[in-house]
């Protein structure tokens, strides 16, 4: 019996699996507080107490089978850290992944290190105001007395995994998407600055980090000493579970939304958008991950009142094209393929006679055609490498991960605007199961994907919603070119790597899930 513990960014999931299949999901709530220069911060303390909520959720489903689990995996959200002390004490609240508060400090390092083009290149990851490097900056120069007290910068899987073990390390796949290290695995000193100190040493994420201690153990009423593994990131973990390959992308809709494909080559650097990452097991991910999904919804529920389930169910009743209504959903910032981060959310085409439906539906059509527009820079990127699909057949479909995996309102819109079906699993919890993969190939125990969260379900494009969205293409091109042309002009931290002058190239409610 395997317990995975999935690190979200609106949630922590714990879910138990056997052999063929989940037994138990318990989920409990982490909030964020928001604040002013884009601040995007999380008590550390919650991380740990969102894990034994939601440990003690599977217990009440599944007493006998939590007693009997034998080890324990990991999925979380990457890019968000905080300060700890040798003891775990952290020092001030969390940085998040979509805190944007270090615009000065991305600039200052673009300048100092030849531009963010070339550590785009170098890291794969874009240097702007949400990168860890410029926060580690904004750290040192704003807190400094911060800097001097801790031991390590920690990621929530890094501080929960310590808590469990004392054993303090990180995963490959974390430290890439971080941006503190090149396509070798080596930290950029340039970047990482005097913080270099302060990073924990990566691992492969099928690694055994320790025996879980007693006293965590009986926090979470798991017998002592079973082994932990120290997993993976959410999206590599995501692409296991949900079974991608080159020729068949993971797109995952939880609080943000997400395309990763996997690819055996790191290449020459990405372009037009898209970010490399180290993949969980070996390889690479070619990704585009969007400013918001799921939050975006659970925004519009706030603002009309109307509740989640209601939404959904209103939105699916307005027709492909919300009725001539286009919503950009970029309320932080434009992010894959555009990389405009003074660009704000709108909504365009209102009349007197639309209703929140129409605006719901658009929302979610706005996160489709930007998933859309990822997909066609990954296809056109990935033509150089051997295990892409040839240029002439595309991708073959899309394998869906995040809770909108069962939403069917996001399947019909997003197989229809991108022409390609789209497979979903049973549990619905990709990168749980993709965390229990890395675990049995820890333990050498043979696992099979399709035994553990078999395909349930494969939604092919509905034809006739195929050609209105191929009809509509050029509008929401046009929309969103035109909101980025009245957007202000972006600072040298915000340019979008590869891009032109122009930059036009480059919900906890509502199926929330991980972060970026």
């Amino acid at each position: 019996m395997i317990l995975t513990v999935d690190l979200g960014t609106s949630a922590t999931k714990v879910a138990l699996w056997e052999d063929d299949g989940l037994q138990a999901l318990g989920r409990a709530a982490v909030g964020t507080v928001y604040g002013p220069e884009a601040r995007a911060e999380q008590d550390p303390a919650r991380w740990w107490s969102s894990v034994v909520e939601a440990c003690a959720a599977v217990r009440r489903a599944a007493p006998a089978a939590t007693g009997a689990v034998d080890a324990v995996g990991f999925s979380a959200a990457r890019q968000t850290f905080v300060a700890v002390t040798a003891d775990g004490e952290a020092l001030g609240p969390a940085m998040l992944w979509s805190d944007r508060r270090a615009g000065a400090e991305a600039t200052a390092l673009a300048d100092a290190c030849g531009g963010p083009d070339a550590m785009l290149g170098r890291t794969g990851v874009v240097l702007d105001a949400g990168a860890v490097a410029a926060k580690m900056a904004w750290l040192a120069g704003r807190r400094p007395d911060v800097v001097r007290r801790a031991r390590w910068l920690a990621t929530p899987r890094d501080l929960v995994l310590w808590r469990l073990t004392g054993v303090w390390c990180t995963d490959t796949t974390l430290a890439s998407a971080s941006g503190l290290y090149d396509g070798a695995g080596r930290v950029v000193p340039e970047l990482a600055g005097d913080g270099a100190g302060l990073l924990l040493d990566p691992v492969a994420p099928d690694t055994v980090a320790g025996a879980l201690n007693a006293g965590p153990a009986d926090e979470l009423g798991l017998r002592p000493g079973v082994p932990v593994v120290v997993g993976a990131g959410d999206r590599p973990c995501e692409v296991l579970g949900a079974g991608a390959a080159a020729d068949r992308p993971m797109v995952s809709w939880g609080t943000t939304a997400n395309v990763s494909v996997p690819v055996p080559e790191r290449g020459d650097g990405p372009s037009d958008g898209l970010i490399v990452t180290r993949g969980a097991t070996g390889g690479w991910l070619l990704e585009g991950g969007l400013s918001a999904a799921g939050s975006l919804l659970d925004w519009w529920a706030r603002l009309t009142g109307i509740g989640g389930r209601e939404l959904l169910r209103r939105a699916a009743t307005s027709p492909p094209g919300a009725r001539g209504v286009v919503a950009l959903g970029w309320l932080g910032g434009a992010r894959a393929p555009w990389w405009r981060a003074e660009a704000r959310a709108a909504v365009l085409g209102l009349s007197a006679e639309h209703e929140a439906a129409d605006v719901a539906r658009a929302v979610v059509e706005g996160v489709a055609w930007d998933v859309a527009r990822c997909l066609e820079v990954a296809r056109r990127r990935g033509r150089g490498q051997a295990a892409t699909a040839p240029e002439e057949e595309g991708f073959a479909g899309l394998a869906l991960g995040g809770g909108g995996a069962t939403m069917d309102l996001w399947r019909d819109v997003l197989t229809a605007v991108t022409g390609l079906p789209a497979t979903r699993r049973r549990s619905g919890e990709a990168a749980s199961a993709g965390a229990a993969l890395l675990v049995g190939r820890a333990l050498d125990r043979r696992l099979d994907l399709d035994a553990l969260d078999p395909v349930v379900d494969e939604t092919a494009p509905d034809r006739g919603a195929t050609a209105r969205y191929a009809g509509l293409r050029r509008r929401a091109d046009q929309a969103a070119a035109a909101v980025i042309a009245l957007s202000p002009a972006p600072g040298p931290d915000d340019s979008p790597p590869g891009a032109g002058a122009d930059g036009a190239r480059d919900g906890a409610g509502i199926a929330n899930s991980a972060e970026p």
